[in-house]
């Protein structure tokens, strides 16, 4: 037992002592901050505003196109005036974000609909000195020191259309195709006027608002092109904001047309469409009296995703340190000088425990990182972040990922353990590494769908397949899994890693010497079936 205690030490000292290490640890800091920062500043920043040209051949739908532009505007401008207020707001103004008190809701979704329903209101918001106003009226609220608000990018910007290429008389008469061939190249990335390039061109033909489709698969048909009414042209095909606002609006446009023919209030069906049936969902699982579903429900369902991530990505970082140290150690005839002084299953039980010490070094690190990181966050993400945690800590997910991250370790590392003894040289493992990686990241491929239906088909077959128990359990952990399954697949996964541990101590005790020719599938195989007494 002293033994494997000091090569248990040794190995985890080895590895601790690296640089690598502990640039992996200082890293994840850091790549945290960067994943949810980062996609904040970039969308504030790095995305330029993308200029379109706007063509009306008499169709006499361009203010619905550029009120659909000005809304996409408003809707940010709200949000970054939301966000100005609750980064300034005096304490007093701030209550603590309560997750269990909040509806599972798309906040998103109830926006829109809320500018939907109130469309004076955004035209009162883009007014001159409106948002001025706004924040005069918020100003004993803020902070004293609070900075002056920013107005955001526009995302969307009209550029006229230069006479040198179409002349205002041919606006109504040029076709749409010879339209597109003079402004092809400035939508292939020349630039246009000032250094200012084409994002997108809009083209309303003179019939366009006469192409009415009544049905939906007529869309999926196609059609001729003399009946392909609004055409949206852009390179960037992943950029849709911009041609979804667009026929949004033009929809909503047609379809008030539709309304006046028939004789039929606009205002009376603006008030049907903004009217809604009270839909609330409930947890059968939660005490009485507290089954209503909250935004917190909603975080502990979906939680799991994020500690199955982590848990591959720390199962796949260990197991590959304990895989390039016993190659290392065989090829540098390090282990016959361990040998001299420890059998080989001491030797194994130390690198074992040695690296998985290692592991859970990194994960507390990459906890207690996390941890800390939220909580130096300023401004009112500290409380949202701090009720998520307790949600998280609550659910008692931290302690599951413990035991799991132990039990896919044990796992996994019998099995590498393995190869290691079995290879001279990393190139001579990469063989057998292409495999063993294909088979680890099934978990990955499939961790959303267990997640949506953790009691499905899918999580039911996996959670009986002992390599994916770990992986497949945290992933139920919080749709409270049948007991049967918890600890059926829990005994199930022991006698796996024992039977693992037994194969590879083993093939280690033939292999660990046989730095030239790697052992035959026959000794191999002799090994396991031979007795201990008879070796």
């Amino acid at each position: 037992m002293k033994n494997i205690f000091i090569i248990a030490s040794r190995e985890y000292a080895d590895n601790a002592r690296t640089k690598g290490f502990w640039i992996n640890l200082l890293m994840f800091p850091v790549i945290l901050w960067g994943s949810i920062k980062v996609p904040q500043l970039l969308e504030e920043k790095a995305i330029p505003t993308r200029n379109y040209i706007l063509i009306d051949q008499g169709a006499n739908l361009e203010s619905v196109v550029s009120s659909a532009v000005e809304r996409t505007y408003a809707k940010s401008l709200f949000e970054s005036l939301t966000k100005y207020f609750s980064e300034n707001a005096k304490e007093s103004s701030r209550e603590e974000i309560n997750l269990e008190k909040i509806p599972a809701l798309n906040f998103e979704e109830i926006i829109e609909q809320n500018m939907e329903s109130n469309p004076a209101f955004v035209e009162q918001a883009l007014q001159p000195g409106a948002i001025d106003l706004a924040i005069n009226l918020m100003r004993s609220n803020l902070k004293e020191d609070a900075p002056e608000f920013e107005y955001p990018k526009r995302p969307f910007s009209r550029i006229e259309l230069p006479s040198s290429i179409i002349s205002k008389d041919e606006i109504s008469t040029i076709s749409s195709k010879d339209i597109v061939e003079r402004l092809r190249p400035y939508l292939l990335g020349d630039s246009l006027v000032e250094g200012k390039e084409l994002f997108a061109l809009i083209i309303i033909p003179p019939l366009a608002d006469k192409q009415i489709s009544r049905s939906a698969m007529s869309d999926l048909t196609g059609g001729s092109d003399e009946m392909l009414g609004v055409q949206y042209w852009a390179k960037n095909l992943a950029d849709s904001d911009l041609p979804n606002a667009i026929s949004r609006a033009l929809n909503d446009h047609v379809r008030t047309q539709e309304y006046q023919r028939l004789g039929v209030d606009e205002k009376v069906v603006a008030q049907v469409r903004a009217t809604d049936l009270a839909f609330t969902s409930f947890d059968p699982s939660k005490e009485a009296g507290e089954e209503k579903v909250s935004l917190a429900d909603t975080v502990r369902q979906f939680a799991p995703i994020g500690f199955v991530y982590l848990m591959w990505v720390a199962i796949f970082t260990v197991v590959n340190m304990l895989l390039n140290n016993t190659i290392e150690e065989k090829s540098n005839r390090i282990i016959e000088v361990l040998l001299s002084s420890a059998t080989p299953w001491e030797i194994m039980t130390g690198k074992l425990i040695g690296i998985a010490g290692v592991g859970l070094t990194m994960m507390t690190a990459w906890v207690v990182s996390m941890i800390g990181l939220l909580k130096f966050m300023a401004g009112p993400e500290v409380e949202w972040a701090s009720t998520v945690l307790r949600v998280i800590q609550d659910s008692g997910l931290l302690p599951l990922f413990g035991i799991y991250f132990v039990c896919g370790y044990l796992t996994y590392a019998g099995l590498f353990l393995a190869i290691g003894a079995l290879c001279s040289t990393i190139k001579e493992a990469q063989n057998f590494m292409g495999t063993a990686t294909v088979v680890l990241m099934v978990p990955l491929f499939t961790m959303v769908f267990i997640a949506r239906d953790p009691n499905g088909a899918l999580a039911e077959v996996l959670t009986w397949i002992p390599l994916y128990t770990p992986f497949v359990m945290m992933n139920r952990a919080a749709a409270d899994p049948p007991a049967f399954d918890l600890y059926g697949s829990g005994v199930l996964m022991l006698l796996t890693i024992f039977f693992m541990l037994w194969v590879s101590g083993r093939i280690f005790r033939i292999g660990i010497l046989r730095t030239g020719q790697p052992p035959k599938l026959f000794e191999i195989f002799k090994s396991l079936t031979t007795s201990l007494r008879n070796q």
